[in-house]
C-alpha cells in the first residue's frame, strides 16, 4: 500500500472513518466499539484502526487539533487511499443559550475566517456545506434510536475561543447576523476537501464546554457523554442508502 509522509497503513482502510481530533479518543472508540481492531496507523502518535462494526467495515483515526493538521489527513484519506465518507466526531462550546451541556450538534455547515481554503485553492468565501447524503441519514438513524439532535450552522475558527483576551473583540470579526450553535476548530477544512474530492463529510459535535452554564464537564463525564454521539455516528456508518 502506499505510505505518505502522514499515514503508514498496516492494513486496508475502511470506505468510511470516524474522526475524532484525539487519537486517544480514536483508541478508545477502536476499544470499546470495534470487533477485531487492528492498528492500521500511528505515525506521529495519530493512532488509526480499522475493524468491523455490527459486521461492517470501519476505521476511525484521530485528525489532531486545527484546520491544518486536519485538512492533511482529509485529503489523503480522500484523494490517496479512496476513503467515500468521514464523519468527525468531536467536542465543542455552545455559541447559543439554547445550545446546553451535552447536546448533541449536527453540522450542516461551517463558516469560518481562516485563510486556508483562499491560500489552497483561491476559495473566495467563508462557509461551507456539509454532506446532505450523510445528514440525512444522521437524522434517520437519531430518530430511530431516540437520541436527540441539534442542526445548523457551526463556527471553525484557528483560535481556541477560551483563550481569548476580548471576547467583545473578538466576536467583532464575525457579521453581526451570523447565528451559529457551536464553535470547533476543524470542520471547515474537511468540508472543504470532501467538495474538492467530490466525498461526503459531516460532522457531529458533543458540547462540552458553555459561557451560559456554571457547571463544568470533568474529564471522566465528557468521555462517558461522547458515547451517545458516538454510536449515532457508527450506526450512521453502517446505514444502507
Amino acid at each position: 500500500m502506499i505510505n505518505t509522509p502522514h499515514i503508514n497503513p498496516k492494513c486496508e482502510p475502511a470506505k468510511t472513518f470516524l474522526m475524532p481530533g484525539d487519537p486517544k479518543r480514536s483508541e478508545y472508540i477502536a476499544s470499546k466499539f470495534l470487533e477485531n481492531p487492528v492498528l492500521f496507523n500511528d505515525v506521529r502518535g495519530v493512532s488509526g484502526y480499522t475493524g468491523t462494526y455490527k459486521g461492517h467495515k470501519i476505521s476511525v483515526m484521530a485528525s489532531g487539533m486545527g484546520i491544518p493538521s486536519m485538512a492533511i489527513y482529509a485529503y489523503e484519506l480522500f484523494k490517496i487511499y479512496d476513503v467515500d465518507n468521514i464523519i468527525r466526531i468531536g467536542t465543542s462550546g455552545s455559541n447559543s443559550p439554547s445550545v446546553k451541556l451535552k447536546d448533541i450538534i449536527l453540522a450542516t455547515s461551517s463558516y469560518s475566517l481562516s485563510s486556508f481554503a483562499k491560500l489552497y485553492d483561491e476559495f473566495d468565501g467563508n462557509e461551507l456545506e456539509s454532506s446532505y447524503k450523510l445528514n440525512k441519514k444522521i437524522e434517520e438513524v437519531s430518530n430511530n434510536l431516540n437520541i436527540n439532535i441539534k442542526k445548523g450552522r457551526i463556527i471553525t475558527s484557528d483560535v481556541f475561543d477560551p483563550y481569548c483576551d476580548s471576547e467583545d473583540k473578538y466576536k467583532s470579526h464575525y457579521p453581526s447576523d451570523l447565528d451559529s450553535l457551536a464553535s470547533e476548530m476543524e470542520s471547515f477544512a474537511l468540508f472543504y476537501m470532501a467538495k474538492k474530492f467530490n466525498k461526503n463529510a459531516t460532522c457531529l459535535l458533543t458540547i462540552t464546554d458553555s459561557k451560559y452554564e456554571d457547571n463544568k464537564l470533568t474529564a471522566d463525564e465528557r468521555e462517558k457523554s461522547l458515547d451517545e454521539m458516538i454510536i449515532l455516528a457508527l450506526e450512521t456508518a453502517i446505514k444502507e442508502d
